[in-house]
């Protein structure tokens, strides 16, 4: 479980291409692997990816077919920055929102507004995702906790404050580009008990 709150903008260093549609990636971040392990999780733009390989900077985890699927890093580069968390713990503020780290689709940034102080990104997103996405309400994209800030029939905006776009890979998404999303998991709770 995540906050959506990036920690440290990582650099994609490898890639290597694993049997049955597999791929291993490594990452530079020296933050998130100070005080990680085999085996733990790192959020790596909003896809929870295990630790398989660890040095005193970087880390390797394998991504598989669903994932690659399902999400944008397999169109990530060599050399690309990559949003990174770790998991919370007990003791963790929860300054985003409930994050799992498990994508529910692809959206496309469709407009950018530029200001002096903010930007407001709009994002296209399915259908299928949209039905969950309310206005003020939560999302993840590439990772980040963000505040729905205006909804259409087939988008949603967020306005990203200074930090969020200096310490986070949306500060250069530009019109065009792929985004992670995860929608907030707790609309999809209460709809599978309101059909029950």
């Amino acid at each position: 479980m995540f906050t959506g709150i990036v920690e440290e903008l990582g650099e994609v260093l490898a890639l290597t291409e694993l049997p049955d549609e597999a791929l291993r990636i490594t990452i530079r971040g020296p933050l998130v692997v100070s005080d990680s392990g085999l085996g733990d999780s790192i959020s790596v733009n909003g896809i929870c990816l295990t630790a398989v390989e660890i040095t005193p900077d970087a880390f390797s985890a394998d991504v598989m077919r669903e994932t690659l699927r399902m999400s944008t890093i397999g169109t990530i580069a060599v050399g690309d920055s990559v949003n990174l968390e770790r998991p919370v713990t007990l003791a963790t503020r929860l300054g985003g929102h409930m994050v799992q780290g498990h994508v529910d689709g692809i959206g496309t940034v469709t407009a950018r507004e530029h200001s002096q102080n903010w930007d407001v990104v709009t994002i296209d997103a399915p259908e299928s995702l949209l039905k969950y996405v309310v206005h003020k309400g939560s999302i993840t994209v590439d990772g980040v906790s963000l505040t729905v800030s205006a909804i259409t029939p087939d988008s949603f905006s967020v306005s990203l404050i200074p930090a969020t776009l200096a310490k986070t890979t949306l500060g250069k998404r530009e019109v065009g580009e792929q985004v992670n999303l995860e929608v907030d998991v707790f609309a999809k709770y209460v709809e599978k008990l309101v059909q029950r």
